[in-house]
């Protein structure tokens, strides 16, 4: 009998303990592409690649036209030049047409590198304040939105995460006038 009654109470402290830890569990989502795109930091990021990018094609257009007029000129004039000379032009054209070629790839790994020197602190500040608001909420799991596809029920921390960066909607034009609610 009495080990009945300590096996019962022993069952009794294992499900009060596991049904408390269960009531902690606080569990919150939140799209963090969402929230890095309404962070003004990303859209002057976007601006700085762009120009990067815009730069970087202006220097392959300026490739590509260096070939054209090497190649033309190569067209018309290689009659007149000896062999040696028509050998070591052909092999420019041919050193050309590889730095081209070439280009697209630099171009895009330049581009990936510069997105990531850029948009990386970014993230990592949103991170932190999703951390920090997680913290501070007493959420023990945050999990990215686009990622769960079923669980038990949770929070939108968005919008708390975005109040701590100081991130919120726009801000209505100096003499516009207020919003009325229906």
């Amino acid at each position: 009998m009495k080990k009945v009654l300590r096996s019962l109470v022993v069952m009794v402290l294992v499900v009060g303990f596991s049904n408390g830890a269960a009531a902690q569990l606080k569990i919150g989502y939140i799209s963090t592409e969402e929230l890095i795109g309404s962070m003004p930091e990303t859209e002057d990021a976007n601006n700085q690649l762009q120009d990067y990018q815009s730069s970087l094609q202006a220097q392959g257009a300026d490739y590509y036209r260096e070939y054209v007029e090497k190649d033309s000129i190569y067209q018309a004039d290689s009659a007149k030049w000896s062999p040696t000379q028509r050998e070591l032009k052909r092999n420019d054209l041919i050193a050309l047409v590889q730095k081209v070629q070439g280009w697209q790839q630099t171009m895009q790994q330049m581009l990936q590198e510069k997105s990531q020197a850029l948009i990386g602190p970014i993230r990592t500040k949103a991170t932190d304040a999703i951390k920090a608001t997680a913290k501070e909420n007493g959420y023990t799991y945050v999990l990215e939105e686009a990622a769960v596809l079923t669980g038990p029920a949770g929070d939108n921390i968005l919008p708390l995460v975005k109040k701590k960066l100081g991130v919120g909607a726009p801000k209505p034009a100096a003499g516009a006038a207020p919003a009325k609610k229906p």
